[in-house]
């Protein structure tokens, strides 16, 4: 019988050529590694890391502890791609599985593709801008962007977090419960009050990805998961603030931004436990770019701020792109997070499966 990394080894030499989603495959050191992690508690689990340096990430060697097998790194961008949303695998450009034409996101651009089809079920991630939400959104998975500071990083900005791509919700929890000390599920109870902002006051959404993420929360309080209630959240457009702080150079209007639009999600939260966006503004653009859009506008916000945020997929836009559904809740509460979650998975539809899958 073929064992799980067998057969996401064979999955991936079958399907990568087209998707190019991995820069490296490591065949036989995870054929290996499996031999040793059978009587640990994951047991094999083939899961793939983001970059080449993945494999030295506290997630990964966490995760390979528990007994989990890295199978390969994924795609990041290429050297000076400025809008980070390509990835680079070893047979080329990493495209979109449901419209080649289009990119997949990133910059966890491989680590989406290869768990949206099926290469395996978990892959982990950095998130930095909403480099994991913005690929599992525009790819049809789960992605989680945890806490700033709740786990180590490497970015000395602090914008940085660790974060897993995974299959669902449920899975995702896989991931939390080896990486994090003390990690203890937290299953809502439902109806969970929440309020939806499609453009956090000063987005431009799509009128396509606004309807599919409207229906979405729309089903979820029809399903009893969530109370609406009309709590609005408008911030300052963080564009400036954030590149300043990425590059070492904030001036004093940038901390003045980032201070209030901290204030005005502080005491949401202590009103309201979740808050609903679109992931995106748009849907999946094509490889030449996304023009003057700011694919980043809806997520970025959450990484000067440190809140987690999870990406979970809301259904298709009219041309077959998956668009995502954002929820943020307030700092420390990733466990709540993955729980809400993953009752709101079970109200959703189940995404169908990919082109490549």
């Amino acid at each position: 019988m073929s064992s799980a990394v067998a057969a996401a080894l064979a999955r991936i030499d079958e399907l990568d050529p087209e998707l190019c989603a991995f820069t490296e495959v490591w065949h036989e050191d995870a054929l290996a590694r499996e031999r040793t992690a059978r009587d640990l508690p994951l047991a094999g689990l083939p899961f793939a890391v983001k970059g080449s340096a993945g494999i030295r990430s506290y997630a990964a060697r966490r995760l390979t502890a528990a007994g989990a097998v890295p199978v390969g790194a994924t795609s990041v961008p290429g050297p000076d791609t400025h809008w980070q949303t390509w990835g680079q695998g070893a047979h080329g450009r990493t495209v979109n599985p449901w419209h080649p034409d289009r990119t997949p996101g990133g910059s966890s651009a491989g680590s989406a593709v290869a768990v949206a089809t099926g290469m395996v079920d978990l892959a982990t991630g950095s998130d930095g801008a909403g480099s994991v939400r913005i690929p599992a959104a525009w790819c049809g998975v789960f992605g989680l962007k945890t806490t700033t500071g709740l786990l180590p990083s490497p970015d000395r900005t602090g914008l940085a977090s660790p974060g897993v791509l995974a299959s669902s919700a449920a899975r995702a929890g896989t991931y939390l419960r080896h990486v994090l000390d003390g990690y203890a599920p937290r299953p809502p109870r439902l109806p969970i009050r929440a309020a939806y902002s499609p453009d956090l006051g000063f987005a431009s959404v799509d009128a396509d990805v606004a309807e599919v993420t409207r229906a979405a929360v729309e089903r979820l309080a029809a399903a009893g998961v969530v109370h609406l209630v009309r709590d609005p959240v408008t911030l300052l457009d963080p564009a400036e603030a954030w590149t300043a702080v990425r590059g070492g150079s904030p001036t004093p209007a940038d901390r003045a931004l980032r201070a209030a639009n901290a204030r005005t999600l502080d005491a949401f939260f202590a009103r309201t436990p979740v808050l609903l966006t679109p992931v995106t503004p748009n849907a999946p653009h094509g490889h030449d770019g996304p023009g003057d859009v700011y694919s980043t506008a809806l997520t970025w916000a959450f990484n000067l701020s440190g809140h987690p945020a999870a990406s979970m997929p809301a259904g298709f836009t009219p041309d077959g792109c998956p668009a995502g559904l954002q929820l943020v809740t307030d700092r420390g509460t990733d466990a709540e997070l993955l729980g809400m979650a993953c009752a709101a998975e079970r109200a959703l539809p189940p995404s169908r499966p990919p082109r490549f899958s």
